[in-house]
């Protein structure tokens, strides 16, 4: 494949999925922010092999509307207000496979999260949390053994993934805020990208999570659905604008001490996206700035995220 297709093809596969991490779907959150979980390219595995670098920022603040009560280390509360700011360095390598159809990676990434959240609590187990917590700290880290990319030809790319978030991050059962879930997460994820050839794609991302249990509130999550969505026209010399969106559905119940039937969460959101592709120093750059604001959320927190996203790639 030609070196423009190279230049392009910048693989941030090792940051979808990897949005902040806001208390789990025990929080009445889970994992994913909506439309966070899609990037440019993401459906492209590169041909050539080398090293990808990536810093992503995502910056969320929510309210949870109405009297729904949220479980949260097996005690229940109203009133959730919530601001995160979630950072993490990935790393991919691309696996000398040759330049046919099919090309591998895997990643890793390392996060750090600051959050802080307000609750009213009503406690069954009779602990006293207070309303308001805030911490920096470690969160779960997030590895991708494997990716594989397929090439139907120069425009048309998808890729099949499975990252999982590993509990190393900092968690109290007694404490609002964790950087950590104390859980596992398995989110099996397929993406398509389509490049117009003008600096311009269309990306679609799509994946399901898999939680395992909580051990320490015997806390089982439900199973989430992602689907977002990417689309940029090019403007030339790199640049591009277009939007995103996202979707987020729990698709069933959570079950332990503290789980209420039908507490399944939704979110949908959209916004604009800016991004610059070309070279920086000997590596190729993708730079790309986000707003997504959520619109319509049910047992979710509605609010506005935002994110940078700054890779490096050296093939």
């Amino acid at each position: 494949m030609t070196r423009p297709f190279v230049m392009r093809a910048l693989l941030v596969m090792c940051v979808t999925g990897s949005s902040p991490l806001v208390l789990a779907v025990e929080g009445g959150v889970g994992r994913p922010i909506t439309g966070q979980l899609v990037f440019s390219n993401a459906g492209i595995v590169p041909p050539e092999p080398g090293w990808v670098m990536s810093l992503s920022s995502i910056w969320y603040e929510g309210d949870l509307k109405g009297s729904a009560q949220v479980p949260i280390g097996g005690d229940l509360s109203t009133g959730l207000d919530l601001k995160v700011s979630y950072t993490v360095a990935n790393f991919t390598h691309i696996w000398d496979t040759g330049k046919g159809s099919w090309n591998y990676a895997s990643a890793i990434g390392v996060p750090v999260q600051y959050a802080d959240v307000s609750v009213s609590i009503t406690g069954p187990r009779g602990r006293t949390l207070g309303t308001n917590d805030q911490a920096t700290q470690f969160a779960d880290m997030l590895v991708t053994p494997i990716a594989a990319g397929y090439h139907f030809d120069a425009v048309n790319h998808i890729s099949f993934s499975l990252p999982i978030y590993v509990p190393t991050g900092a968690y109290d059962v007694n404490r609002l805020v964790n950087g950590g879930q104390n859980t596992y997460t398995f989110m099996p994820t397929v993406a398509f990208t389509h490049l117009d050839g003008k600096g311009g794609e269309f990306t679609l991302s799509s994946g399901l999570e898999f939680y395992t249990e909580n051990d320490k509130t015997d806390y089982q999550n439900g199973d989430l659905f992602t689907f977002d969505a990417l689309w940029t026209h090019g403007f030339g010399n790199g640049w591009a604008a277009g939007l995103v969106g996202g979707y987020i559905q729990q698709i069933n119940d959570d079950s332990g001490e503290g789980a209420s039937s039908g507490f399944r969460g939704r979110s949908v959101g959209a916004g604009p996206v800016v991004g610059w592709t070309g070279k920086f120093a000997d590596a190729q750059a993708n730079i790309s700035l986000r707003w997504v604001p959520e619109f319509d959320t049910k047992n979710r927190p509605e609010g506005n995220g935002v994110a940078l996203n700054m890779t490096l790639a050296f093939f």
